[in-house]
Formats: structure tokens, C-alpha cells, sequence
């Protein structure tokens, strides 16, 4: 499937989606495939497949938290922050590694096949015929030729 159906599909920006997509490649969770069929495959088993994988590969490993010190700024210490104020890390900072901690290793326990697992309960089953054949009728047209490419269909 190319971005552009993906996006299509879910009805968003097809430059976001192609922006996604170069990213998970490089991260080893989808592999492109070249040509008028080509588009983007999964590498490996939804099952291999983390949520947390795909996470890190879109977003980075960037902490979800930044601390700004504003211990340093309190109006009553004046020029200087005394050692007990500043010792250690900061007690808001140290909530949010601890929530990101949790997050992340709730992220890592799930798998793209958990996901799907979830919605083949929600969906109706003709549903997926309708995606098939919507990505059927857009492979097609795809390969479909016009007059432009062949004069004898005029």
C-alpha cells in the first residue's frame, strides 16, 4: 500500500503520512517495495512489532518531560538556590520519569497484532472486504492505462 492510499484512507495529510513512512522504513518496521504495485509492507510479524517501537521510530527517544529548574527561580532565595533546594532531582521531574517509565514498558508489552486483535472484535467481519476491495480498486486503476499512454484506446 503507498502513503498516499494509507492517508486516503484514514482520511489525513498525505504529506504527514510520507514524512511517517521514510522513519518506520529506517527503524526496520516496514520495508518499501518499488513500481506502479509497489508501497509500503511490514519488515516482520505484527507480533514482533511493538507499539513502543513504532513510537521511538516516529517521535525519537526524546523524554516525553523537560525540566526547566524553576527551583533555581524561587523570588525568596534571591541571587542563589541553597543546596537542599536543588539536591537531587526534582520532585515533579521525578513523577513524570516514573509516569514515562510505566508508559513505556505499557507500550513495549503491545504489538501491532494486540491492536489488530482489538479491532477484529470491534469491526464488522464485511469490513474487511470493503478495505480489500477499495485497495483492489486502487491497485487497478493504478495500473489502469489512458489514452494519454496508449493512442489505440481512443
Amino acid at each position: 500500500m503507498s502513503s498516499r492510499d494509507l492517508a486516503q484512507l484514514q482520511d489525513v495529510s498525505p504529506t504527514f503520512v510520507a514524512k511517517i513512512f521514510p522513519k518506520l522504513e529506517k527503524a526496520g518496521i516496514v520495508r518499501a517495495k518499488e513500481g506502479v504495485r509497489g508501497g509500503y509492507q511490514l519488515a516482520t510479524a505484527p507480533e514482533a512489532i511493538s507499539i513502543l517501537a513504532v513510537v521511538d521510530a516516529i517521535e525519537g527517544k526524546k523524554p516525553l518531560f523537560e525540566c526547566r529548574e524553576v527551583r533555581n527561580q524561587c523570588a525568596l532565595f534571591g541571587n542563589y538556590a541553597p543546596d537542599w533546594a536543588t539536591r537531587g532531582v526534582c520532585a515533579i521531574h521525578a513523577v513524570m520519569l516514573r509516569a514515562e517509565e510505566a508508559m513505556r514498558r505499557e507500550l513495549a508489552r503491545q504489538s501491532l497484532a494486540d491492536l489488530a486483535a482489538v479491532l477484529a472484535l470491534k469491526m464488522p467481519p464485511e469490513f474487511t472486504d470493503d478495505v480489500r476491495e477499495w485497495l483492489d480498486e486502487r491497485v487497478a486503476a493504478k495500473g489502469k492505462k489512458t489514452a494519454k499512454d496508449d493512442p489505440a484506446l481512443c
